[in-house]
C-alpha cells in the first residue's frame, strides 16, 4: 500500500494547493413561552435586537479569526421592522498579501450600519462594500422577520440567517439561527464550533460537517480528508457535551458527520418570557412545561408527535 508522503514534522506533503472543501452547518434553536400577544411581540423584538446585524457581525468576525482567515470588508444593514443583512469579504492570506480590492458604497438607507468603515484590520484598510444590489433585492423582504449575514472568503464563505417563529395559538415561540462555514485549503471551520455554541447558548443544535473534493500528496495519491475525525463531538468541549443529550449519525466512508444536541436539564423559568413559574398555578405550569418539552422533542427528533 502506497503511504502518503510526510515531511520531517509529520505533516502531509501536498502537490499544489489543498483544495478540499470543508463545510460546517450549525443550526440552533432557542425556545420560549409567552402568555399574550404583547409578550410574544416583545420576545420577537428582544431576539431581533439581541441578534442584530452589529452583534452578528462581531460574532462572524471572530469566527474568521478563529479559523485563520482575514477580513477584507464588512457592510451591514438592519431592516424595519425586523431583520438584517451583512456581507464580509475575507481572504485566507494576510491582507497585505491579498489583491487590492476597490469597493464602493452608495447605500441610501438610514439604517445602514457600516461600523467597520475605514477601520484598519491586520494592517489592511477597509472600505464599504457595494451593497446596492443587496438593497434592491431586499426591498420586498422587510417583513420576513429574518436576519441574514454572508461572509465571503477568497475561496470560501460564511453565511448566517436568523428566523423568529411562533405557534399560532399556544404561546410557544422558536428562534432559529442557521450558520454555514465553508472553507477551502488548510483552515477548518470546526475550530469555531465551541465559540458558536457559547455565543448562542442554544436549547437545541443540529450540526453537520462534510468534506468534499480531494487534494493530492506529492506522489499523486488522492487525499479525501486531511484531518482525523470520528465524530463532530471530537471538536466539542467536554463541558458542552455534559450539558447536552447527543445523537450521532455518521457516514464515515463519505466524510459526512451529523450530530443532534438537546439540553439535558429543563428549568421552566428559563423558558418563560414576561413572567415566572411562581406567577402561575402549578397545573398551568405543568401544561406549559409539557408544550415546551413537546416542541423541543419534535425539533430534536425531526417529526411531529401526537397529542397525549
Amino acid at each position: 500500500m502506497l503511504k502518503m508522503a510526510r515531511n520531517e514534522m509529520g505533516k502531509i506533503k501536498l502537490h499544489g494547493f489543498n483544495n478540499l472543501t470543508k463545510t460546517l452547518s450549525f443550526n440552533m434553536y432557542d425556545i420560549c413561552y409567552t402568555k399574550t400577544v404583547f409578550d410574544r411581540n416583545a420576545y420577537i423584538e428582544y431576539i431581533d435586537e439581541r441578534y442584530n446585524a452589529e452583534r452578528l457581525t462581531r460574532i462572524l468576525t471572530h469566527v474568521t479569526e478563529i479559523i485563520g482567515a482575514n477580513i477584507l470588508n464588512i457592510a451591514s444593514q438592519d431592516y424595519d421592522p425586523q431583520g438584517a443583512s451583512v456581507t464580509l469579504l475575507i481572504c485566507e492570506e494576510p491582507i497585505n498579501q491579498a489583491s487590492n480590492i476597490e469597493l464602493q458604497s452608495s447605500d441610501k438607507s438610514d439604517k445602514t450600519d457600516n461600523f467597520y468603515n475605514d477601520k484598519n484590520i491586520n494592517s489592511g484598510t477597509e472600505s464599504n462594500a457595494d451593497i446596492n444590489k443587496d438593497n434592491e433585492q431586499c426591498k420586498n423582504c422587510k417583513n420576513t422577520g429574518r436576519n441574514s449575514i454572508v461572509a465571503h472568503l477568497d475561496k470560501s464563505h460564511i453565511t448566517v440567517h436568523t428566523y423568529p417563529e411562533y405557534h399560532p395559538d399556544d404561546g410557544v415561540c422558536t428562534f432559529r439561527a442557521d450558520i454555514d462555514v465553508s472553507t477551502c485549503g488548510k483552515i477548518s471551520p470546526l475550530n469555531a464550533l465551541n465559540y458558536l455554541i457559547d455565543c448562542f447558548e442554544p436549547d437545541i443544535m443540529t450540526i453537520d460537517y462534510r468534506v468534499r473534493g480531494f487534494t493530492r500528496d506529492i506522489t499523486g495519491r488522492k487525499i479525501f480528508n486531511d484531518h482525523k475525525l470520528s465524530s463532530i463531538q471530537n471538536y466539542i468541549s467536554s463541558s458542552v457535551i455534559a450539558r447536552y443529550q447527543m445523537i450521532d449519525v455518521n457516514i464515515y466512508q463519505e466524510n459526512i458527520f451529523h450530530t443532534k444536541c438537546k439540553l439535558r436539564e429543563f428549568d421552566l423559568d428559563n423558558y418563560l418570557f414576561g413572567f415566572s413559574e411562581k406567577d402561575i398555578h402549578p397545573g398551568e405550569a405543568r401544561e406549559i412545561a409539557r408544550r415546551l418539552r413537546k416542541e423541543m422533542d419534535e425539533i430534536f427528533y425531526g417529526h411531529n408527535f401526537l397529542e397525549e
